[in-house]
């Protein structure tokens, strides 16, 4: 009876367990996948801001005080940093002159703040302006005297990214000089982007020739002569390499007394995107939009 009994338990557990829902099976390794979302690399931006050099200058009251003004750009892109801080030492040597100013800047004492690099080596032009205030002043002049070099972002992405270094300075005598600079850069492969990297294969004389011809117009249209060819004599034409690209076009920027005498200030030659086409690259011309081509009315299907 207890064996009847053992095996009738033994049966009625075998029962219930094949009566239990059976677990869902683990999902196949094999079983498809959705394709990974692949996300788009943001456009670099240039971003920064402008920073005021560190130079001493002697303790001076009222209106003939020297004024020396630098700044440099602080931005998310370090190579463009170094490359205008050079650009600023450039231009200041050209303003300033200073026989040796890596000499100079050895023998410059740090101050509190511990100068270093571009602080430094821009002292040495300080000191050199500085000099020129007290000879004005010991010539009895009133005259004050001011220089100022300042960096600006003007086209920050795109295909180009743009910065400007203007640069003043009054140093005595009849009038001052400026200046405009522009420095150009593929932020994506970071790397400053020359006027030449901008043509299609065998398009220089082409890009001459058309810079030439806005400059004929400028000259009439500025009324400098009426004549281009007489204007030449005197000006002699040349395509600078200092450029920007416009809204409307390619701008060629032109420095004091390079195409004409110093009352027409800092020229420019603009010349127009619909002439450039076939001579810049397609990635450096605006876009056109073309209309949508029209499309028939789509057809009922038939009913069969």
């Amino acid at each position: 009876m207890k064996a009847f009994y053992k095996y009738s338990i033994l049966a009625g557990a075998i029962l219930l367990a094949a009566c239990q829902p059976k677990s869902e099976p683990k999902e196949s390794q094999d079983k498809p996948t959705d394709p990974p979302v692949v996300q788009q690399t943001a456009e670099p931006i240039l971003r920064g801001e402008t920073v005021k050099l560190q130079v001493n200058l002697p303790e001076c009251k009222g209106n003939t005080c020297p004024d020396f003004t630098v700044e440099r750009l602080q931005s998310n892109f370090p190579f463009i940093d170094q490359l205008l801080d050079q650009q600023i030492l450039n231009q200041l040597s050209k303003m300033l002159d200073v026989v040796d100013a890596d000499t100079a800047a050895a023998s410059v004492p740090k101050t509190a703040e511990q100068k270093t690099g571009l602080d430094i080596q821009a002292q040495t032009y300080a000191n050199a302006f500085v000099k020129i205030d007290e000879e004005l002043k010991a010539l009895s002049s009133s005259h004050q005297i001011s220089l100022m070099i300042k960096p600006k972002i003007l086209q920050p992405k795109g295909k180009l990214a743009t910065v400007v270094l203007n640069s003043s300075s009054y140093l005595g005598g009849a009038h001052g000089s400026t200046s405009q600079r522009y420095y150009n850069f593929d932020l994506a492969n970071q790397k400053q982007i020359q006027l030449h990297d901008l043509l299609l294969p065998k398009q220089k004389a082409t890009l001459d020739k058309l810079a030439h011809e806005a400059f004929k117009v400028w000259i009439v249209d500025s009324k400098l002569a009426t004549d281009p060819k007489e204007y030449e004599q005197a000006w002699p034409f040349q395509v600078t390499d200092n450029f920007l690209l416009g809204e409307q076009g390619l701008i060629l920027q032109y420095g004091e007394y390079e195409i004409g005498p110093y009352v027409v200030g800092l020229p420019r030659l603009v010349i127009p995107f619909s002439e450039l086409q076939g001579v810049l690259k397609p990635e450096y011309l605006p876009k056109i939009d073309t209309p949508a081509a029209s499309t028939p009315a789509a057809s009922t299907p038939s009913q069969s």
